[in-house]
């Protein structure tokens, strides 16, 4: 390893390269008294990323795989490239704001159990992000399937795996983060391991985090630094495809950590959730007025294919 590398950031792309390059121009903007590398990961991306980014970019390191080989895999190709004592793995459609990094690996440095950290996230409209997360149980998934996390805002009792209970100002232990925006201590992940990639995407950052804690690192927020996600860019391309892919990824976490019975139960609410929602929102389509209809429409079209993705068992894929 090249020990005068202090950190090395890690973006996977694929398909988003107008917003890859403004990701990337906030981070070439960054003044940062650490040495750094950049390292894009691309999955085989068909919009000309990679070669916008060799013109634009010549002195980040870009690394293309001929194919989708999914988030966590190619997060673990860029990590083995990787030189840095610390790893930020930060999403191509985040902007990375002022002293960021800086903030993270001076925070970082002084506490050394701390095996990740993350940012405050913001919307592009400057509002709070909700990025620090529970891990995912039979209670907070049933109480997001049935409203209580959104009716009871401020009552943790009631908190689906987002703790939408927490205003995010302050640091805080917390259980998992939301992985747009993650600060690895490189030791740290040598001890535990990379990423798990039977998680295709979605998943991957919860698996990440329970290893970690179970081996005794802790994972602290830390609003001092603050990135801006955009959220969806890969996504939003097909969200019917992702949305199978996050059931599926969920559906596989549940059987790593949990009985059978148990991962049988999350699917069982998992079809709650779809079903009272198409319901409800099919209601609510007959009552709204023609212009206001289509966000509903996808919104239906989204809980039917689950529904039906959940029923077909693909999710055992």
């Amino acid at each position: 390893m090249n020990k005068s590398v202090d950190i090395s950031i890690i973006i996977v792309n694929w398909n988003t390269k107008e917003i890859l390059l403004d990701c990337l121009k906030s981070l070439t903007k960054q003044d940062i008294s650490y040495k750094n590398e950049i390292i894009v990961v691309d999955n085989g991306s068909t919009d000309g990323s990679q070669t916008a980014v060799r013109t634009l970019f010549p002195e980040i390191q870009i690394i293309e795989n001929n194919e989708n080989l999914g988030f966590a895999k190619a997060n673990n190709i860029g990590i083995l490239k990787s030189c840095g004592r610390y790893v930020c793995l930060v999403n191509s459609d985040v902007i990375v704001m002022e002293n960021c990094l800086q903030h993270l690996i001076t925070f970082m440095d002084s506490n050394l159990n701390i095996g990740i950290s993350g940012p405050k996230v913001l919307n592009p409209d400057l509002t709070i992000q909700i990025s620090c997360r529970i891990f995912p149980s039979l209670w907070n998934n049933l109480s997001s399937a049935l409203g209580l996390d959104n009716t009871f805002k401020n009552v943790p009792f009631f908190s689906a795996e987002h703790m939408n209970f927490f205003d995010h100002k302050s640091i805080r232990k917390v259980e998992c983060l939301v992985g747009c925006c993650l600060m690895i201590r490189k030791a740290a992940l040598e001890q535990v391991g990379l990423f798990d990639e039977q998680f295709f995407i979605y998943s991957e950052e919860i698996d990440l985090c329970k290893r970690f804690l179970n081996a005794g690192w802790e994972i602290v927020f830390y609003p001092d630094a603050s990135i801006i996600h955009y959220h969806g860019a890969s996504s939003g391309k097909d969200p019917l495809i992702f949305s199978g892919e996050q059931i599926k990824s969920q559906v596989k976490y549940w059987k790593k950590y949990h009985s059978k019975i148990a991962a049988t139960t999350l699917i069982l609410i998992l079809l709650m959730n779809h079903g009272i929602r198409l319901i409800l929102r099919g209601i609510f389509y007959i009552f709204t007025a023609r212009s206001k209809r289509v966000e509903i429409a996808r919104q239906l079209s989204n809980h039917y294919f689950c529904l039906r993705y959940i029923l077909s068992g693909k999710y055992n894929g």
